[in-house]
């Protein structure tokens, strides 16, 4: 396993980067577990707020240069480049302006002389995925800095220069040396990580295959691990909802960053036949209109997908859900151009036995389903081990609201496709995994809330 650079929009190898050595390896866990036990967790909140709060104004100034990685290793469209980056800054600086308060002491109420304190616990080993180079990052990492942990943080191997940036950033800003380590190491260094003592928390988003083994191995050592694993998002259009504005929402909410994204919008569940017949003929004439290209034109809604592998899996789901009885509404076909891309693609047709039905697509394929009841639509959105983010859409929000408390997931929006914010939680249920991330929430994830009572 080696780190590269592939740029995706051409499929050109462009740089590679050697793995660290196991002497290395261990090396940077002593330097990031003495900068905790000597240094880090012993200075005020506000102190290391400040360093967090510089490293938003870097970011801030460099967003050029940010960006232009993700366009070169993702392929992310530029434009939604920004996006991601501004989102980043912006978390940075919630942590840096709310970590305080969230860290404060807090009385008992009931308990005179009773009181939690809020403590980090130490080295926090996080394995982040390729998808959102920065933001993946920036959701575990400037939440566990304030709080007084450090963080080692291999990243996906397709997205090394992301990594060193993101490193730099912090450093740049002014954290000590261990606060923030980059890892480029391979699998089983990341296992003899997580067995050794001075790892004291693990994070991981990516697949269910590696969420399972991350998960075991962290609890065959009683380590607190939180995991998030990805999702069939259902969107489901109730008979009240306006069909142009859940086109609209629909649309984006599939084909953002070219539809790789945990909480993209997966399947669209219409109630009732005639709806449903409407809602498919708009989605099939809006998906093709899109402007799938080069991610640095700015009238390119959908650039190309981030690896071969990636494209070559998502032709190989399409083939078989084709061989089991779905129909191909539109697209379905690799773009014939140099790059990994993908027709955006609508699917319909699919029965309980479809492989589909179950599966999570990771690019610009959207599912699509028409039911006779809302309880079916229901039914539906739920028949998944998933349980990530889910959408309604109705007119009448209440009645949304109600829909939405039967829906099994962590997160669920109401009449608009996703919309991320530093102050709210993100994760999910079911195999989508446990634990929270951004929020308060997220920076109690690795927190010792330790009881102090004073006697009478």
């Amino acid at each position: 396993m080696t780190f590269r650079t592939v740029n995706p929009a051409t499929g050109e190898l462009v740089e590679e980067f050697p793995l660290q050595s196991d002497e290395d390896v261990f090396a940077a866990l002593e330097t990031a577990d003495t900068l905790y036990r000597e240094d880090w967790k012993f200075r005020p909140v506000a102190e290391r707020a400040r360093i967090v709060s510089r490293a938003a104004q870097i970011l801030r100034a460099k967003r050029d240069e940010y960006v232009e990685h993700l366009t070169l290793e993702m392929g992310k469209v530029t434009r939604f480049g920004y996006f991601e980056v501004d989102l980043v800054a912006d978390i940075l600086d919630y942590y840096a302006e709310h970590g305080e308060k969230f860290l404060a002491e807090q009385p008992l109420p009931g308990e005179p002389g009773a009181k939690l304190t809020a403590e980090p616990i130490g080295v926090i080993l996080a394995i982040e995925p390729w998808n959102f180079p920065y933001y993946q990052l920036a959701r575990v990492a400037v939440s566990q800095l304030v709080a007084g942990n450090v963080v080692m943080m291999k990243h996906a191997e397709s997205v090394p220069r992301c990594a060193l940036a993101f490193a730099r950033l912090f450093e740049e800003a002014g954290a000590p040396e261990g606060a923030y380590t980059n890892l480029f190491c391979d699998i089983e260094q990341i296992a003899t990580l997580i067995d050794d003592c001075r790892v004291r928390g693990v994070t991981l988003t990516g697949s269910e295959r590696a969420g399972a083994s991350v998960g075991e191995r962290a609890g065959r050592n009683l380590k607190k691990a939180v995991l998030e694993l990805g999702g069939s998002d259902p969107a489901l259009i109730l008979e009240g909802a306006p069909l142009d504005h859940a086109v609209e929402q629909v649309v984006m909410g599939r084909t953002y960053n070219s539809g790789q994204g945990c909480v993209n919008i997966k399947r669209v569940i219409v109630v009732g036949r005639e709806r449903g017949a409407q809602m498919l003929a708009a989605l099939a004439e809006r998906f093709a209109a899109i402007e799938v290209g080069d991610p640095k034109d700015e009238t390119t809604l959908v650039g190309p997908l981030a690896s071969e592998r990636g494209l070559e899996g998502l032709l190989r789901q399409i083939e078989d859900a084709k061989a089991a009885g779905a129909r191909i509404v539109h697209g379905g076909n690799r773009v014939d151009r140099p790059g990994f891309y993908l027709e955006p693609t609508i699917i319909t047709d699919i029965d309980e036995n479809n492989p589909l039905y179950q599966e999570e697509a990771f690019g610009p394929v959207l599912s699509f389903y028409v039911v006779d009841s809302e309880e079916e639509a229901i039914r539906v959105a739920n028949a998944t081990r998933f349980g990530l983010g889910s959408y309604v859409f109705d007119a009448d929000v209440e009645h949304a609201q109600q829909v939405a408390s039967r829906i099994d997931s962590g997160m669920v929006y109401i009449n608009s496709c996703f919309s991320d914010s530093p102050s709210l939680p993100f994760g999910g249920v079911k195999n989508s995994g446990f634990g929270r991330e951004l929020s308060e929430l997220g920076i109690g994830e690795f927190l010792n809330r330790k009881l102090v009572r004073i006697a009478p």
